[in-house]
């Protein structure tokens, strides 16, 4: 994908262009997986970096594009599948129904000026907490550096719902899930979502 100038000069990938084709192109060529859900330890711990990008990674992505689908999410990270490598991929609208696609490796959430982080408290779910949601104050827009693929340099940004995914994978990836920051009370009331509802895709039992 290419990269596009912002009003600053600074360029950002471009992961709009194609959006659909890209994820179907992915989604077909990969397998569906279950999904890790919340206590199991590869969830609560830091991913390792990215450091081959070679056919076994771009097979992974391929099989998290097919996954996400599968559980009808936004976002998913590698360790969701229950894998330990820093990357996430995204098939997501933002406020202004623009869909975003992409891939990203070994991502950093960059620190923001004051300015820029209008806090939005909407609710927040994930397909590792299946059937639960919460309202969470996140920053409206977020801007995430790191890797594609191939192993170039990129930078994303998204402002509304796709500026929570990009945080939300971003934090899955350092081994913190949305519940990590929630009040005791609020995590309680979530985990009591996730225990009376059925999921609707595959999830990988706890022992």
């Amino acid at each position: 994908m290419s990269q596009q100038q912002t009003e600053h000069g600074q360029e950002f990938l471009d992961d709009v262009t194609d959006a659909e084709a890209r994820e179907q192109a992915h989604r077909e060529r990969g397998t569906v997986r279950p999904i890790t859900v919340v206590g199991n330890p590869v969830l609560h711990r830091e991913c390792a970096d990215v450091t081959s990008f070679d056919d076994e990674l771009a097979a992974l992505i391929d099989d998290m594009f097919a996954s996400q689908r599968a559980a009808e999410g936004v976002g998913l990270a590698a360790n969701q599948i229950g894998v330990s490598l820093k990357v996430f991929v995204y098939d997501c609208p933002d406020d202004d129904n623009e869909r975003h696609v992409g891939a990203i490796c070994n991502p950093v959430l960059e620190e923001l000026p004051a300015e820029q982080r209008h806090l939005d408290d909407s609710n927040e779910g994930c397909l590792s907490v299946p059937g639960a949601y919460m309202e969470l104050a996140r920053p409206d827009y977020a801007v995430v550096r790191g890797q594609d693929p191939q192993g170039n340099p990129v930078r994303v940004h998204g402002r509304g719902y796709f500026a929570r995914c990009l945080q939300h994978e971003t934090d899955h990836l350092y081994g913190r899930l949305y519940i990590d920051r929630l009040s005791k009370r609020e995590r309680k009331d979530v985990m009591q979502q996730m225990a009376e509802a059925t999921p609707k895709f595959e999830t990988v039992p706890n022992d």
